[in-house]
């Protein structure tokens, strides 16, 4: 049994709501995930995915979310907690935009959201992952006061891990 209050899972921000996923997010996902260029996964693929997801939410009290823009309407990316390479004791963050929607403090609006939802649930830590490439990554993180831990190097490359005390 967790220590930890389940996480918020509806979370609004001043341009931004974040929100469960649903099945009908299969084909923006889809195609957020063919942007990474490694290929276009199945629409099958990506049905599991969100199931997973939605399986995963419910064992761990955490959540990666869809974000949409509140005015637009439209799917942008997702942000949320995650056991990733972490623990559900103290989850990684992370976060994911179409290329259209990055540079316009987005990720830095969900994040700072999904930060406060963290808080909420009474954890001590939380971690993030980053490719050493990945400069805009590394500056939301910054703003957010996540502090380099150190690096590993994975079949993808080097990675860096940084970490954050709550609250």
């Amino acid at each position: 049994m967790s220590t930890y209050e389940t996480m918020s899972f509806h979370l609004e921000t001043e341009r931004l709501v974040l929100r469960p996923w649903a099945e009908s997010d299969a084909a923006e996902l889809r195609a957020l995930q063919s942007e990474r260029g490694n290929g276009t996964p199945t629409v099958e693929h990506t049905r599991t995915l969100i199931a997973k997801l939605l399986t995963a939410t419910e064992t761990t009290g955490i959540a990666l979310l869809p974000i949409q823009r509140r005015d637009e309407g439209d799917f942008i990316g997702y942000c949320g907690l995650i056991i990733g390479r972490s623990t559900v004791e103290e989850p990684e963050i992370a976060y994911e935009l179409f290329q259209r929607a990055q540079g316009r403090g987005y990720a830095t609006e969900a994040a700072g959201a999904v930060l406060d939802a963290a808080i909420a649930t009474g954890r001590k830590r939380l971690w993030a992952t980053v490719g050493t490439g990945n400069t805009p990554s590394f500056r939301v993180l910054e703003k957010l006061g996540f502090a380099r831990h150190h690096v590993s190097t994975e079949e993808s490359g080097e990675v860096a891990w940084l970490t954050r005390s709550l609250p």
